[in-house]
């Protein structure tokens, strides 16, 4: 997982949208579009038959006043109906500045910088971070894409580049991506793409 960016100058906030029990296609399409049709929490490719959902990071702010953009992420079903209800415990939150400092990515898993965070543990387990099915997967998609890049002879950055540019759904597990082969991956070329 990496830091989730919450944009300061989001759609959601300029067209003041609020979660309503019922129908939130209007925020369920800026979410996905401003975490470019990644699942917030597994980094997996948010397809058109995928069943994401608007996840309250906090449940315990749901249909309050306080529940808002920054609790908002757009998840894969089955991550918003693993996460635990249980809120009673410190965790580290999504956004969090220095997460990628406190939750390290090693060779396709994510563990605890310092075992003794607190935070970040319960972070890894809140989230199922740890899940064995979903390391093993991104383990593969990094040797493969690492193939397809020797295969294609180009640099890492020129090959994701180019998948963005014509294949954006191909590119998924930035964080995987950016620590495995070195290279920034540059959303913003999909602007330029439009």
């Amino acid at each position: 997982m990496r830091r989730v960016v919450k944009l300061a100058e989001s759609a959601v906030i300029e067209q003041k949208l609020t979660y309503k029990k019922g129908s939130n296609t209007k925020l369920r399409t800026l979410l996905a579009q401003e975490q470019h049709n990644l699942c917030a929490y597994t980094e997996t490719y948010l397809g058109s038959s995928d069943d994401a959902h608007i996840e309250h990071f906090n449940p315990t702010l749901k249909g309050k006043a306080d529940d808002n953009y920054h609790n908002w992420f757009l998840v894969k079903s089955l991550w918003n109906i693993r996460k635990s209800e249980k809120w009673n415990e410190p965790i580290l939150h999504p956004t969090a500045e220095n997460l990628e400092q406190r939750i390290l990515y090693i060779d396709g898993d994510y563990a605890a910088a310092n075992p003794n965070d607190i935070e970040a543990n319960n972070l890894i387990r809140l989230l199922d971070l740890d899940n064995a099915r979903l390391a093993d997967q991104r383990k593969r998609y990094i040797r493969l894409k690492k193939q397809e890049i020797q295969d294609a002879g180009k640099s890492a950055e020129k090959f994701i580049n180019d998948l963005l540019m014509h294949y954006p759904e191909g590119v998924y597990f930035i964080r995987a991506l950016e620590e495995e082969l070195n290279v920034k991956v540059n959303f913003d070329l999909l602007k330029s793409a439009s």
